[in-house]
Protein backbone atom coordinates (compact mmCIF):
# COMPACT_ATOMS: atom_id res chain seq x y z
CA UNK A 1 0.00 0.00 0.00
CA UNK A 2 1.06 3.40 -1.12
CA UNK A 3 1.67 5.77 2.38
CA UNK A 4 -0.60 8.52 0.80
CA UNK A 5 -3.33 6.27 0.89
CA UNK A 6 -3.56 6.71 4.73
CA UNK A 7 -5.25 10.19 5.84
CA UNK A 8 -2.39 11.21 7.75
CA UNK A 9 -4.80 12.71 9.98
CA UNK A 10 -6.39 9.44 11.21
CA UNK A 11 -3.77 7.44 11.90
CA UNK A 12 -3.75 5.15 14.96
CA UNK A 13 -2.55 7.36 17.14
CA UNK A 14 -1.20 3.92 19.75
CA UNK A 15 -0.61 0.83 18.14
CA UNK A 16 0.47 -2.15 20.09
CA UNK A 17 1.38 -5.67 18.38
CA UNK A 18 2.09 -9.29 19.34
CA UNK A 19 5.07 -10.30 17.55
CA UNK A 20 3.96 -14.23 17.01
CA UNK A 21 5.80 -16.32 14.60
CA UNK A 22 9.13 -16.29 15.23
CA UNK A 23 10.06 -19.89 15.99
CA UNK A 24 7.58 -21.58 13.64
CA UNK A 25 9.54 -19.01 11.04
CA UNK A 26 12.72 -20.41 12.24
CA UNK A 27 11.18 -24.29 12.12
CA UNK A 28 10.00 -23.87 8.56
CA UNK A 29 13.21 -22.94 7.19
CA UNK A 30 14.75 -26.43 9.33
CA UNK A 31 16.96 -23.58 11.64
CA UNK A 32 17.13 -23.26 15.05
CA UNK A 33 14.47 -20.99 16.92
CA UNK A 34 16.96 -18.56 18.03
CA UNK A 35 17.37 -17.98 14.34
CA UNK A 36 13.64 -16.52 13.98
CA UNK A 37 13.97 -14.35 17.08
CA UNK A 38 17.27 -12.85 14.81
CA UNK A 39 15.08 -12.04 12.25
CA UNK A 40 12.44 -10.89 14.01
CA UNK A 41 14.74 -7.85 15.91
CA UNK A 42 15.55 -6.86 12.32
CA UNK A 43 11.70 -6.25 11.70
CA UNK A 44 11.77 -4.35 14.61
CA UNK A 45 14.12 -2.08 13.73
CA UNK A 46 11.67 -1.72 10.36
CA UNK A 47 8.70 -1.36 11.68
CA UNK A 48 9.46 1.51 14.10
CA UNK A 49 11.11 3.55 11.55
CA UNK A 50 7.89 3.05 9.33
CA UNK A 51 5.49 3.61 12.31
CA UNK A 52 7.22 6.82 13.03
CA UNK A 53 7.16 7.80 9.78
CA UNK A 54 3.92 7.35 8.94
CA UNK A 55 2.56 10.08 12.87
CA UNK A 56 2.21 6.78 15.08
CA UNK A 57 2.78 8.34 18.53
CA UNK A 58 2.53 4.99 20.53
CA UNK A 59 4.37 1.67 19.37
CA UNK A 60 3.69 -0.64 22.01
CA UNK A 61 5.95 -4.15 21.03
CA UNK A 62 5.26 -7.30 23.25
CA UNK A 63 8.85 -8.41 23.53
CA UNK A 64 8.62 -11.11 26.59
CA UNK A 65 5.45 -12.01 28.18
CA UNK A 66 5.77 -13.25 31.93
CA UNK A 67 4.59 -16.58 30.91
CA UNK A 68 7.68 -17.30 28.58
CA UNK A 69 9.99 -18.13 31.09
CA UNK A 70 8.42 -21.48 30.79
CA UNK A 71 10.34 -22.02 27.43
CA UNK A 72 13.81 -24.03 27.10
CA UNK A 73 16.75 -22.40 28.98
CA UNK A 74 18.92 -21.54 25.72
CA UNK A 75 15.87 -20.03 24.27
CA UNK A 76 15.13 -17.21 27.16
CA UNK A 77 18.80 -17.02 28.23
CA UNK A 78 18.73 -15.36 23.85
CA UNK A 79 16.18 -13.63 24.60
CA UNK A 80 17.51 -12.27 27.27
CA UNK A 81 20.37 -11.20 24.88
CA UNK A 82 18.18 -9.64 22.24
CA UNK A 83 18.10 -6.04 24.51
CA UNK A 84 21.66 -5.65 24.46
CA UNK A 85 22.09 -6.65 20.52
CA UNK A 86 19.23 -4.45 19.35
CA UNK A 87 20.09 -1.32 21.43
CA UNK A 88 23.72 -1.65 20.97
CA UNK A 89 22.84 -1.53 17.78
CA UNK A 90 19.53 0.70 16.75
CA UNK A 91 19.60 3.20 19.35
CA UNK A 92 21.62 5.71 17.35
CA UNK A 93 19.17 5.26 14.60
CA UNK A 94 16.17 5.77 17.08
CA UNK A 95 17.90 9.31 18.09
CA UNK A 96 18.22 10.13 14.42
CA UNK A 97 14.58 9.80 14.10
CA UNK A 98 13.37 11.48 17.46
CA UNK A 99 12.12 8.07 18.95
CA UNK A 100 12.27 7.47 22.82
CA UNK A 101 12.38 4.10 24.07
CA UNK A 102 10.22 3.01 27.10
CA UNK A 103 9.31 -0.23 28.91
CA UNK A 104 6.66 -1.44 31.17
CA UNK A 105 6.25 -5.05 33.16
CA UNK A 106 8.67 -6.09 36.12
CA UNK A 107 11.95 -5.28 34.86
CA UNK A 108 13.83 -6.24 38.23
CA UNK A 109 13.71 -9.69 37.28
CA UNK A 110 15.31 -9.44 34.01
CA UNK A 111 19.18 -10.80 34.21
CA UNK A 112 21.40 -7.37 35.02
CA UNK A 113 22.79 -7.27 31.64
CA UNK A 114 19.26 -6.92 30.27
CA UNK A 115 18.35 -4.30 32.63
CA UNK A 116 21.46 -2.41 32.07
CA UNK A 117 20.27 -2.46 28.68
CA UNK A 118 17.24 -1.27 29.26
CA UNK A 119 18.19 1.55 31.37
CA UNK A 120 20.89 3.09 28.80
CA UNK A 121 18.51 3.02 25.72
CA UNK A 122 16.51 4.63 28.03
CA UNK A 123 18.33 7.41 29.29
CA UNK A 124 20.38 7.72 25.90
CA UNK A 125 16.62 8.61 23.98
CA UNK A 126 15.39 10.06 27.00
CA UNK A 127 15.66 14.07 25.08
CA UNK A 128 13.11 12.64 21.94
CA UNK A 129 10.08 13.49 22.01
CA UNK A 130 8.68 12.21 18.76
CA UNK A 131 7.48 8.46 18.78
CA UNK A 132 7.37 6.30 21.85
CA UNK A 133 8.69 2.68 21.35
CA UNK A 134 7.43 1.00 24.44
CA UNK A 135 8.70 -2.58 25.03
CA UNK A 136 6.32 -4.55 27.07
CA UNK A 137 9.44 -6.98 28.71
CA UNK A 138 8.44 -9.45 31.06
CA UNK A 139 5.02 -8.34 31.28
CA UNK A 140 1.50 -9.97 31.89
CA UNK A 141 -1.76 -7.83 31.95
CA UNK A 142 -3.36 -10.33 34.87
CA UNK A 143 -0.45 -9.68 36.89
CA UNK A 144 -0.30 -5.60 36.39
CA UNK A 145 -4.03 -5.71 37.11
CA UNK A 146 -3.57 -7.12 40.12
CA UNK A 147 -1.01 -5.10 41.50
CA UNK A 148 -2.98 -2.49 40.89
CA UNK A 149 -5.85 -3.51 42.85
CA UNK A 150 -3.60 -4.37 45.38
CA UNK A 151 -2.02 -0.41 45.58
CA UNK A 152 -5.48 0.80 45.39
CA UNK A 153 -6.36 -1.38 48.62
CA UNK A 154 -3.50 0.15 49.98
CA UNK A 155 -4.86 3.35 49.62
CA UNK A 156 -8.01 2.62 50.78
CA UNK A 157 -6.90 0.87 54.03
CA UNK A 158 -4.68 3.97 54.43
CA UNK A 159 -7.73 6.54 53.86
CA UNK A 160 -6.02 7.74 51.41
CA UNK A 161 -9.21 6.93 49.10
CA UNK A 162 -13.01 5.83 49.80
CA UNK A 163 -14.38 2.66 48.09
CA UNK A 164 -16.41 4.70 46.64
CA UNK A 165 -14.44 7.39 44.96
CA UNK A 166 -12.53 4.70 43.13
CA UNK A 167 -12.91 5.07 39.40
CA UNK A 168 -11.93 3.82 35.91
CA UNK A 169 -9.51 6.49 35.78
CA UNK A 170 -8.19 5.44 39.34
CA UNK A 171 -7.49 1.90 37.84
CA UNK A 172 -6.11 3.87 34.62
CA UNK A 173 -3.40 5.58 37.24
CA UNK A 174 -2.31 2.20 38.77
CA UNK A 175 -1.34 0.68 35.59
CA UNK A 176 2.04 0.07 33.71
CA UNK A 177 0.83 2.63 30.69
CA UNK A 178 0.09 5.41 33.24
CA UNK A 179 2.58 7.73 31.93
CA UNK A 180 1.09 7.37 28.43
CA UNK A 181 -2.03 9.76 30.19
CA UNK A 182 -4.60 9.36 26.90
CA UNK A 183 -2.49 7.73 24.55
CA UNK A 184 -2.27 4.80 27.53
CA UNK A 185 -5.28 2.86 25.32
CA UNK A 186 -3.98 1.11 21.76
CA UNK A 187 -6.25 2.27 18.85
CA UNK A 188 -4.97 -0.76 17.05
CA UNK A 189 -3.38 -4.11 18.09
CA UNK A 190 -2.43 -6.31 15.70
CA UNK A 191 -0.96 -9.97 16.30
CA UNK A 192 0.81 -11.79 13.52
CA UNK A 193 1.15 -15.43 12.69
CA UNK A 194 -2.32 -16.32 12.54
CA UNK A 195 -3.03 -16.88 15.65
CA UNK A 196 -6.42 -14.98 17.08
CA UNK A 197 -5.84 -14.26 20.91
CA UNK A 198 -4.86 -11.62 23.24
CA UNK A 199 -2.38 -13.73 25.43
CA UNK A 200 -3.00 -11.42 28.69
CA UNK A 201 -1.53 -8.33 26.82
CA UNK A 202 -3.18 -5.06 27.74
CA UNK A 203 -6.23 -6.93 28.79
CA UNK A 204 -7.39 -3.32 30.81
CA UNK A 205 -6.16 -0.88 27.72
CA UNK A 206 -7.63 -2.80 24.82
CA UNK A 207 -11.31 -2.96 25.84
CA UNK A 208 -12.27 -0.85 22.69
CA UNK A 209 -8.95 -1.58 20.51
CA UNK A 210 -9.54 -2.22 16.86
CA UNK A 211 -7.73 -5.85 16.62
CA UNK A 212 -6.33 -7.15 13.54
CA UNK A 213 -5.08 -10.60 13.23
CA UNK A 214 -2.50 -11.17 10.36
CA UNK A 215 -1.27 -14.70 9.19
CA UNK A 216 2.00 -13.10 7.87
CA UNK A 217 4.91 -14.41 10.46
CA UNK A 218 6.66 -11.90 12.54
CA UNK A 219 9.94 -12.48 10.54
CA UNK A 220 8.12 -11.80 7.38
CA UNK A 221 6.23 -8.44 7.99
CA UNK A 222 6.88 -5.95 6.44
CA UNK A 223 6.27 -1.81 6.57
CA UNK A 224 3.73 -2.83 3.69
CA UNK A 225 1.94 -4.72 5.62
CA UNK A 226 1.85 -2.59 8.57
CA UNK A 227 0.87 0.74 6.06
CA UNK A 228 -1.81 -1.91 4.80
CA UNK A 229 -2.94 -2.90 8.60
CA UNK A 230 -3.77 1.08 9.02
CA UNK A 231 -5.44 1.34 6.24
CA UNK A 232 -7.68 -1.23 7.05
CA UNK A 233 -7.89 0.72 10.64
CA UNK A 234 -9.20 3.63 9.31
CA UNK A 235 -12.08 1.74 6.87
CA UNK A 236 -13.44 0.60 10.50
CA UNK A 237 -16.16 2.72 12.34
CA UNK A 238 -15.14 3.00 16.13
CA UNK A 239 -18.29 3.40 17.89
CA UNK A 240 -17.21 2.91 21.20
CA UNK A 241 -20.94 1.10 22.44
CA UNK A 242 -22.59 4.43 20.66
CA UNK A 243 -24.80 4.13 17.83
CA UNK A 244 -22.94 4.00 14.33
CA UNK A 245 -21.92 7.91 12.37
CA UNK A 246 -24.62 9.02 10.21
Amino acid sequence: MEITELERKRVPKHVAIIMDGNGRWAQRRHLPRIAGHKRGMDVVEDITIAASDLGVQVLTLYAFSTENWKRPETEVNYLMSLPTRFFNKFVPKLIANNVRVKTIGDNEQLPAETQKAVRKAQLDTQACDGMILNFALNYGSRTEITEAVQEIATEVHDGQIAPEEITEQTVQNHLKTKFLGELADPDLLIRTSGEERISNFLLWQLAYSELAFTSKLWPDFTPADFEAELLDFQQRNRRFGGLKNK
